[in-house]
């Protein structure tokens, strides 16, 4: 019974002629590697970034080494594969940039002249010991603790002054008529 499985064809002398003298992919990235992260250092500015563009440069080489390793001088293709992928990231970040630039919200300053002026004229309707409370806490942060100590009560009491305060401030932005 004969093996369902053939046999590899043998090598015919001209594919042997080219297999032997083309490179191995480390011998062409040892003969390459140095000029094209030179010439993408120079083009991207920043070496950290030309290293990852080579790398990647490299590595799709390799992916098709089959094939580009039989043209008889890869390294257009490898320069061309660079500027390539260069260019991809340049358009990804430009882009991400674009959008972050949209999302980004609009200030208007006349807006926050009118809020700024608002907080001011909310906080005067309070008790001086409120205010205080309320500024310590809410806008610079400290603790009740904190802010009893600076004020010279206990924090349970400020606690209390910034809960009375709130809830008058918001009946003054609710009904500000009454």
């Amino acid at each position: 019974m004969e093996s369902p499985l053939r046999s590899v064809p043998e090598a015919t002398v001209e594919e042997a002629d080219v297999a032997e003298s083309a490179l191995s992919f480390a011998e062409f990235y040892d003969a390459n590697f140095q000029r094209i992260f030179t010439t993408l250092c120079l083009v991207t500015g920043n070496r950290h970034e030309a290293e990852e563009i080579a790398q990647d440069a490299f590595l799709r080489m390799f992916e098709r080494w089959d094939r580009v390793g039989a043209f008889d001088d890869p390294t257009g293709y490898l320069f061309r594969v660079s500027m390539n992928v260069f260019r991809n990231r340049h358009r990804r970040a430009s882009l991400a940039v674009r959008r972050a630039l949209s999302l980004a919200p609009v200030t208007d300053d006349l807006a926050a002249v009118e809020t700024h002026d608002e907080v001011v004229r909310l906080l005067r309707t309070l008790s001086p010991p409120q205010r205080a409370a309320v500024l310590l806490t809410a806008l610079l942060d400290y603790s009740a603790e904190d802010a009893g100590e600076m004020l010279g009560i206990r924090a349970s009491s400020v606690r209390s002054l910034t809960t009375r305060a709130r809830a008058q401030m918001k009946q003054e932005v609710v009904d500000p008529h009454e």
